[in-house]
Parts: C-alpha cells; structure tokens; sequence
C-alpha cells in the first residue's frame, strides 16, 4: 500500500512532499506571465514574449547556483533561499511599475528561486531516502509535482480574472508558508557521513563520468516534452483548427496518467536494469510521438500523450535515483543541479529550434524533428557504459555492471 509505504519515509522527506505540492499548486504566477505583462503592463505580444525568453535563463542559473550552495550550506539553505528568491521576483513584478527590461530582471530573479528549487529537493531526497526508497520517493514527488502543477494554472486563473495582485499575493503568502515549514521540519545537515562512490579522477572535477553522460544524455528525453509544449498547442490550433482548449485536455490527460500509474509504474522499476528502463522510456517516447507524426488527429492527440507519458515517468525517475545510488555525496548536490541544468536548457533551445524548422519547412518536419530525438536517445543509451546500483541500492536481475555493445561513448569504467 502506497500510504504505508509513504508514512516509512523520514520525516523530514514527507514535509518536503507536502511542501512542494503546496508550492506548486500555488504557483499561480508563472503559467498566466503572459497575459500579465500584456494585459497587467500592457506591453506587446512580442516585447512579453522577449522579455520571458530573458527572464527564462533564471532557470539555468539557478540550476548551477543549487548544487554548490547545497553542499556548502545544505540542503535545506538551497530549498529556502529558492523560495525566498522566487517570492522576491514575483513581489517585484507585482508592485514595481518601471521600464520592460525591469520585469525582465525581475522574472530572472524569481526564475532562478525556482530553477534551484528541484534540484535541491532531489538532493535532499538522495540524503534521507534509502537506496530502496529511492524509486518511490522520486515517484511520489513527481507525482506531486504534476499534480500541484495542474491545479495551480486553474487557481491561478480565478485568481487571475478577479485581480492580478490576488495573484501574486497567493502566489507569494504560498511560497512564504512552504518556506517556513522547511525552515521547521527539515535539519540543517541532512548528508549521513557514510561510504559513498569515488569520484573518477580521469572524469574531470565532477567525477563520475559514466553518471555524467547519462545526464547529458536525458537531454533526449526531456526535449521532446519541452517541444510538444511549444508545437502542440500551435498544431492543434492551426493545422486541425481545434480550440486551444484541446491543449488543456492534453495537460489533463497527462496529469491522470501520472497520478493514475506513476506508482504503477514505479513498483515494477526495481525488476529491471537502468539501461532496460531507459530504452523502454525512449521506445515509449518514440511510439507516442509517432502516433503524433504518421495520424496527427484530435483522438492521435490523446492517445499520444497517455503513451509519451508512461517514458516520461520512468525517465523521471530513474535517472535522480541512477544519480542517488552512484554520486559521491559530496557531489550530488552538483550532479542533481546538473539534471536540473538539463531541462532549463532545453527550454531555452528546443522552441528556439523548432521554430526556426516551422518557419522554414512548415508542421510535419517538426512532427519528424521530435520524433528523431528520442531514437537518437535510445542509440546513445545503448552504447553508453551504465553501472549496477552501488552496494546497498535495490538491483533487478541482473546485478553486475551493465557493459553496452561498444566502449567508445564511456567515461569512468
């Protein structure tokens, strides 16, 4: 049972949950930027849009800041000042009335508050979860995460109709309160002192080479996500002519399918080697973007996204735990802000490129463009050397050192 299983978790991880769930779901601001800075500051659709591009790279800063101020100043310092800075973002946007580029430093602010929220939270997972708790553990806060992530956009929009300084106010007083419960129920000093991997010198400063290009390489798993947020809508709305609302639908069905069968799907993670889950992931990735690309109609739509979702999940999970069951503890921190790093990128990158594709050769070479990403995953998966989980941590079958097919993409073997 799930709620027994949750209820052995330590405390401290348990508050996190709540926390980041209550978090999120207050998370009002963010999704409803846009219309704010066009309808709240009367800029342009396209100043709003630049000015959101800028104010993005928040999240790519705070990733890099997470990982060395949670090894040293701790877990909970990393969790605390994210949420103080985003509070101070967002009070910013609210109250101050200055030129555009104010609000493009502003949103930076809080952006980076809330690109080194997740992987702080990862970390302290790593901290206080057993190897055999960590599977579950990352579940459940994915889990809580989508969950909180599709009930803030509608609260934020009642919110939002009845004033924009409601919104914020929530949206703030929220972060506010997670702030202080972390504060209380999380200790300073989370790292439990015991043996932990050696770092491979020959790996660089990081160490852990084999750990690090397998986060590089979630890179193929997390663009097509980034992309169907950026082409889906756009598809949807022009090449089928449907109502945007069809997008809504598409974020629900993927929040049902999360919290249906994450928990689901976790059970069965710990039956399989790291390598076998990550190409189920792609291979996943890869038959739901392909529904999109070769029958691109409403019901391929659906279905799709209940198809991409399950590789989704098991690529959120799996690589943090692969990360947790390996890492050094002095530099999970680091590898965590690097997962974190990842996404934050592909934000940036992925609608930059697709667009540029759209304009010049029209929707299905995007289609194609994001369906060739997750294969391209699944070869380098298949090539690169993934270890065993570390004494201690929870093995499938197999439990000796997982060797690909070739040794040229390897580092740390």
């Amino acid at each position: 049972m799930w709620l027994t299983r949750f209820k052995e978790l330590p405390l401290p991880l348990r508050v996190l949950f709540l926390a980041s769930f209550v978090n999120r779901a207050g998370m009002f601001v963010f999704p409803l930027l846009a219309v704010y800075l066009v309808r709240g500051k009367q800029l342009s659709t396209a100043e709003a849009g630049l000015l959101i591009s800028i104010g993005s790279t928040g999240l790519l800063v705070g990733s890099v800041l997470s990982g060395p101020l949670c090894d040293l100043r701790g877990r909970r310092t990393a969790l605390v000042t994210a949420l103080l800075l985003n509070a101070a973002g967002y009070l910013g946007l609210a109250v101050f009335d200055g030129p555009p580029w104010t609000y493009a430093v502003l949103l930076f602010v809080a952006l980076v508050g809330m690109g080194m929220f997740s992987p702080a939270a990862n970390t302290l997972i790593a901290d206080l979860a057993t190897p055999e708790q960590r599977p579950f553990s990352y579940t459940v806060s994915y889990i809580g995460n989508n969950l909180g992530m599709g009930i803030g956009p509608l609260l934020g929009g009642v919110a939002a109709a009845y004033s924009y300084h409601v919104m914020f106010a929530v949206n703030i007083l929220v972060g506010l309160l997670c702030t202080a419960v972390i504060w209380i129920w999380v200790p300073r000093d989370t790292r439990t002192g015991g043996t932990a991997p050696k770092a491979d010198k020959r790996s660089g400063p990081l160490g852990h080479g084999h750990v690090l290009w397998l986060v590089l390489a979630s890179f193929f798993y997390v663009a097509p996500l980034i992309g169907l947020e950026y082409a889906l809508p756009l598809a949807v709305t022009t090449v089928l002519n449907a109502s945007a609302g069809l997008v809504g639908l598409v974020y629900t069905v993927n929040s049902v399918v999360v919290v249906s069968l994450g928990l689901f799907v976790e059970k069965r993670i710990p039956a399989f080697r790291t390598r076998t889950l990550l190409l189920i992931a792609g291979a996943l990735w890869a038959l739901g973007l392909g529904i999109l690309d070769f029958g691109f109609s409403l019901a391929a739509v659906l279905l799709s996204t209940v198809v991409w979702t399950l590789g989704e999940i098991i690529a959120s999970v799996v690589v943090p735990t692969y990360i947790a069951d390996h890492v050094d503890e002095r530099r999970v921190g680091r590898f965590m802000a690097l997962n974190g790093f990842v996404l934050g990128l592909a934000r940036l990158v992925v609608p930059v490129g697709l667009g540029l594709v759209w304009d010049a050769h029209g929707t299905r070479p995007v289609l194609h463009t994001m369906l060739v990403t997750p294969l391209v995953g699944i070869a380098v998966f298949a090539l690169l050397r993934i270890r065993a989980p570390a004494q201690g941590a929870p093995a499938g079958p197999a439990a000796s050192t997982e060797p690909g097919p070739a040794d040229a993409v390897r580092s740390g073997a």
